[in-house]
């Protein structure tokens, strides 16, 4: 069964109608209707609006009669379609949460395409990543974030997305040469040492370090409340950004000393984008 952007329902059909249709065009008896319209309509809260009209009910109360729509087919998979796209923010929290639910209770697979890695991260049990077509990375969540296999899995997975800058192994493969600084590696590298690199690196990972560290000239901060971003440059024409806690004072012209530590440092080929894995 499949769930659209698109809440695709009959405006002159009360929502009971609505979710109820496909199942008299297939001709199930009265009475199984019934049951499955109820049962639905429970599990989403709608047991109160099934005698009301489409134009009667809220962007997530119309999303909710297209998912129960779907769940009255009893499908052995759901197909959800960037579901969520045409709520307003506050309602797609809440809608991924309601979601969530009820893929656990009903314990039915279900297959969510979405491009928001926050609906990604929040409602899969595993993640696809996909790039013109082609799989990327298939992994859980907290794996896809921890070990991006490409650059462009690594710069989609986090918000602020991972920083990605030009680098080189250094000679032992086990750091990496940026800015002039050294970075040491958890690991040696299956790479030439010297080889020109990508060094990856999240801004939630950078830690304030002593002088002679990268250094960030900030040039724009986000003040979030709960967090602040400090947006700015290192190595030249490299632009990184960090997440500092709530309340950091720093400002436009600041000069912030920063390093990564070497559990949080990832390489990828600058040339492909894929990741450099350790040696064995």
């Amino acid at each position: 069964a499949m769930v659209f952007q698109n809440y695709a329902l009959y405006p002159h059909m009360t929502v009971y109608d609505n979710m109820a249709y496909g199942l008299r065009n297939r001709r199930v008896p009265k009475p199984e209707i019934e049951e499955r319209v109820r049962r639905a309509a429970d599990i989403l809260g709608l047991g109160e609006l099934l005698q009301r009209k489409p134009r009667e009910l809220s962007g997530g109360q119309r999303q909710r009669v297209a998912m129960g729509r779907a769940i009255v087919r009893d499908p052995q998979v759901f197909l959800f379609d960037e579901p969520l796209s045409n709520l307003d923010a506050k309602l797609r929290v809440q809608m991924r949460h309601e979601i969530r639910q009820l893929q656990a209770r009903l314990g039915t697979t279900g297959i969510y395409v979405t491009h928001d890695q926050v609906e990604a991260m929040t409602l899969g049990d595993r993640l696809v990543v996909m790039n013109a077509g082609r799989i990327e990375q298939v992994g859980a969540p907290l794996e896809v974030y921890e070990r991006p296999a490409s650059l462009f899995v690594a710069g989609f997975i986090g918000s602020p997305p991972m920083n990605c800058v030009p680098a080189r192994l250094g000679e032992d493969a086990a750091s990496v040469v940026l800015d002039g600084v050294r970075l040491p590696l958890a690991a040696p590298l299956d790479a030439a040492p010297g080889a020109p690199v990508v060094a990856g690196f999240r801004p939630e990972h950078l830690e304030p370090a002593a002088e002679g560290a990268l250094t960030l000239a900030v040039d724009w901060v986000e003040i979030l409340g709960a967090d602040t971003i400090a947006h700015g440059r290192i190595a030249g024409d490299a632009r990184i950004c960090v997440r500092l806690p709530g309340g950091t004072t720093v400002a436009e012209g600041d000069r912030l000393p920063l390093t990564v530590p070497p559990g949080r440092l990832h390489v990828f080929e600058p040339e492909e984008g894929r990741r450099i894995t350790e040696k064995a």
